[in-house]
């Protein structure tokens, strides 16, 4: 049977492999040294030192192989400038529309399943999936377009603005 592929932006693929450099060069040297430290307090069998050293190795670990799987199964989705259609990379701009009444404005980047951060924190973009109801509804199409959001209470999007995330 055929793994599914992961689909990724650039961006994504290049902040994978930050985390993955520093589980490699920070926290994996940290935590032998911990370890290492806690040996050292003598009978393992009711050092909590170790027990928790032990937890954090098994997590960095286990994040060193999630991400290197990733890396195997990923596809990177490359875009030229000057597309029309909304895509993965895409930041858009749209609002909610109920008759004649527009809600606000929101803006949101198109991104990979795993890149997906609807809630970022102030000052940053929300990321929403191109597998969401959001997602799927705006891949594809242009500013200007109108499309209905499928989901539990489907609702309408205009979209004013779509344009490539510049790198």
């Amino acid at each position: 049977m055929a793994e599914e592929k992961i689909v990724l932006t650039r961006e994504g693929l290049e902040k994978l492999e930050a985390e993955y450099r520093y589980l490699i060069d920070v926290e994996r040297p940290e935590v032998i040294e911990q370890l290492r430290q806690a040996r050292g307090q003598g009978d393992l069998s009711e050092n909590a030192d170790y027990d928790a050293a032990r937890d954090k190795q098994a997590k960095i670990e286990s994040r060193i192989s999630e991400i290197e799987h990733i890396r195997d199964i990923a596809v990177i989705v490359e875009h030229k400038s000057g597309g029309k259609k909304i895509n993965l990379g895409y930041f858009v701009t749209f609002h909610e529309v109920e008759g004649d009444k527009k809600g606000p404005s929101t803006l949101v980047k198109i991104v990979g399943t795993i890149e997906a951060n609807p809630r970022p924190g102030e000052g940053k973009t929300p990321s929403v999936s191109d597998q969401s109801a959001l997602g799927k509804a705006l891949i594809g199409h242009s500013a200007g377009d109108r499309v209905t959001v499928e989901c539990e209470e489907p609702y309408e999007v205009e979209i004013e603005k779509a344009e490539l995330a510049r790198d």
